[in-house]
């Protein structure tokens, strides 16, 4: 099989070598710095003889002031294999085919990843930021499972009634959907995402991709260009807080979706009303509400700041797979496969099999 070779970043340090320090100020991030990431991700799929195929995501999305991705190569057994990046659909992935055959089905994918923590200023006077026709359109568009017509509108209305600013209307939805949603511990993987049946039932509840893409489309049914984030926890907090980051080198379960919204004159600016809500039923001592100050300062913090522990896979909604027999998928954040021709679960790694390993680079 071809392989590109990776570029060498220094000497490898222990990244879980000791326990994230406990916070001595608010939780607060901030750039500091960009830290570097190999990721590793390897598929072994129990195929018994029949064809079979892979799609390994890999980080793609670009941005100065957080994210830039760097070299991905792969090994394994796969009769055919390529490293597709897709800009239409905005995703980059591993695609390995293996026709029947009893050789085992086998691929090793190796990612190297630059992250940042972030912080917008959204108190100072607004800059120069802006979005072509193009991309605004592209984030403020309905998608499958988000759309922006009926109740996802009437509901966006409501919501920002009276705000004086663009800035003012996506503060007013983060806080609602901060304030009426809740974490549901017995969600699947991240969730799905479906606005439109969360906001009919009433039922505002899941994990990250149903509660971010909730703001999501609140903020695009109101006129403002928003995007969810495809990614994985790849450290611990800086701050202490154990449900805000991972626990260890075996991230094959630490995916996250994030949010932004796109602001006139500030850029694109973090928002993460599911990790608050993460925090209330997770972080010890699992007794915590929205009046404590451990979440106080987190909610403070979520809009508009990031912490850098987090890498970005994309920000693509409605994914097509080449060759794949399945539907689209609404999104693009696990390690996908069909074993003849049979989709497989890609929330269940024990059976499919696939694990995700990372370590910093110095």
């Amino acid at each position: 099989m071809h392989r590109r070779r990776l570029l060498q970043a220094g000497a490898a340090a222990a990244l879980f070598a000791t326990a994230p320090r406990l916070a001595t100020a608010a939780y607060a991030p901030r750039p500091e710095g960009w830290r570097r990431f190999e990721l590793t991700t390897r598929v072994e799929l129990p195929r018994a003889g029949k064809a079979a195929q892979a799609w390994v995501p890999v980080p793609s999305l670009s941005q100065s002031l957080w994210t830039q991705p760097g070299e991905t190569g792969f090994d394994g057994s796969a009769a055919q294999a390529e490293l597709i990046d897709d800009p239409a659909q905005g995703i980059a992935f591993v695609h390995a085919v293996w026709p029947a055959s009893e050789t085992p089905a086998v691929l090793e994918v190796v990612s190297q990843v630059a992250t940042q923590s972030r912080k917008i200023d959204l108190s100072a006077a607004p800059g120069d930021a802006t979005l072509s026709p193009g991309e605004r359109a592209k984030h403020t568009a309905a998608t499958d499972l988000i759309p922006t017509d009926g109740i996802v509108r009437d509901t966006a209305e409501a919501i920002i009634r009276g705000a004086s600013s663009d800035l003012d209307r996506a503060r007013r939805i983060y806080d609602w959907v901060v304030e009426r949603s809740q974490r549901n511990p017995e969600t699947r993987g991240c969730g799905l995402g479906d606005v439109a049946t969360m906001l009919h039932s009433g039922d505002l509840s899941g994990k990250c991709a149903d509660l971010n893409a909730l703001f999501v489309g609140l903020a695009r049914a109101a006129g403002l260009p928003a995007r969810d984030l495809y990614g994985l926890r790849v450290a611990p907090s800086a701050f202490g807080y154990k449900s805000l980051g991972a626990g260890s080198s075996d991230v094959t379960k630490a995916q996250h979706c994030r949010a932004e919204v796109f602001l006139e004159g500030y850029g694109w600016v973090p928002a993460d009303p599911a990790d608050v809500r993460k925090v209330v039923l997770e972080e010890p001592p699992k007794t915590l509400t929205l009046d404590d100050r451990e979440v106080e300062d987190v909610r403070a913090a979520l809009f508009g700041a990031s912490e850098g522990n987090w890498l970005c896979y994309n920000d693509a909604h409605d994914v097509t797979l080449p060759g794949a027999s399945f539907d689209t998928l609404p999104f693009l954040m696990y390690p996908q496969a069909e074993i003849g021709g049979v989709e497989q679960d890609s929330l269940s790694p024990a059976d499919f099999v696939y694990s995700i390993t990372t370590r910093e680079i110095a």
